[in-house]
């Protein structure tokens, strides 16, 4: 099937209480890895791609390396997402270019600001039959593009959701409930815990309405013990525990963004492949078990956290 858009995989998760995993991409063992994946268990994905990405790996190359996941992968929903857009030109140049739906993220201004800039992506992307993602509230954290202080995070109002949704137009909402970009996302010693309660009560006021969790990597920590054991330095990451992503991902939550963590686990079979074969230097030798682990990785979080294996 061609690319689709996240319409009806919405639907089909909140009416089936699983969510669609969202996968940042930016290269081709990336994009292999977890299309792989997601066709051995008939689960439909999101490739997602930054700006950041874009501007590393080109338009171009990614949509083309896109098309060919889905040319191999026929059975499989697959939906092409700009993540984290942050202007109407950059929305506007992937809608134009192939991808069938965009995130506008203008939650750090104000919420009219927020509310017209929105509005004005969704009527455009509306018009070329593209869906629109869109932010309210504000994630801590540093992920590509994104840079938000702590103390600059906003917990989302409930109150403001259906005021939101409906001058906008948008198809779905990222809410901020406590994840955090990147994987750095709690000090150590602290007990990382979802708002539960924000996320209910949005539900509650747009029901039926597709919700979005960014930030919501679990830094699977055996990835950073690989990483500081071959030469690595990172103390600290910590990530969101996956049996809260899993509650989520049974309740409104119809899109969880997943990043980190593939990132974690290429990095953590390099470093080990490069410590025990320092005599190798055929990028091949190396990316080969770079992208299993990304299809290792994504195939536990289809099957145990999202739960959308067999959803295709």
């Amino acid at each position: 099937m061609p690319l689709v858009t996240t319409t009806e995989m919405f639907k089909k998760a909140y009416d089936g209480g699983y969510a669609v995993g969202a996968f940042n991409v930016n290269n081709m063992e990336i994009i292999q890895g977890i299309t792989e994946a997601a066709g051995e268990l008939k689960a439909p994905v999101i490739l997602q791609v930054s700006k950041g990405a874009r501007a590393y790996a080109n338009h171009t190359y990614l949509v083309k390396l896109v098309e060919a996941a889905v040319i191999e992968n026929p059975e499989i929903p697959i939906a092409l997402h700009l993540d984290h857009g942050d202007s109407f030109e950059l929305c506007k140049s992937c809608i134009d270019g192939g991808f069938t739906s965009v995130m506008i993220d203008a939650s750090s201004k104000p919420y009219e600001e927020n509310i017209a800039l929105t509005k004005k992506v969704v009527e455009y992307a509306h018009d070329h039959g593209v869906v629109v993602e869109a932010e309210l509230g504000t994630l801590a954290g540093v992920e590509d593009e994104v840079s938000v202080e702590a103390d600059k995070a906003m917990y989302t109002h409930p109150e403001e959701v259906v005021d939101f949704a409906t001058r906008t137009g948008c198809d779905s909402l990222a809410i901020a409930i406590g994840t955090s970009h990147g994987a750095y996302k709690f000090k150590p010693g602290t007990k990382p815990q979802l708002r539960f309660d924000v996320l209910e009560e949005c539900a509650k006021q747009l029901p039926g309405f597709p919700i979005v969790l960014h930030g919501s990597s679990s830094v699977p920590q055996e990835f950073v013990a690989e990483i500081n054991k071959y030469g690595g330095n990172m103390p600290g990451a910590i990530g969101i525990p996956e049996e809260q992503l899993r509650q989520a991902a049974r309740s409104a939550v119809c899109k969880i963004n997943i990043d980190s963590d593939i990132r974690l686990a290429m990095t953590a079979v390099i470093r080990k492949y490069f410590a025990e074969h320092p005599d190798h230097f055929d990028p091949r030798q190396y990316l080969k078990p770079a992208r299993q682990a990304v299809k290792e990785m994504v195939a536990h979080k289809i099957v145990d956290v999202l739960g959308c294996d067999g959803k295709a």
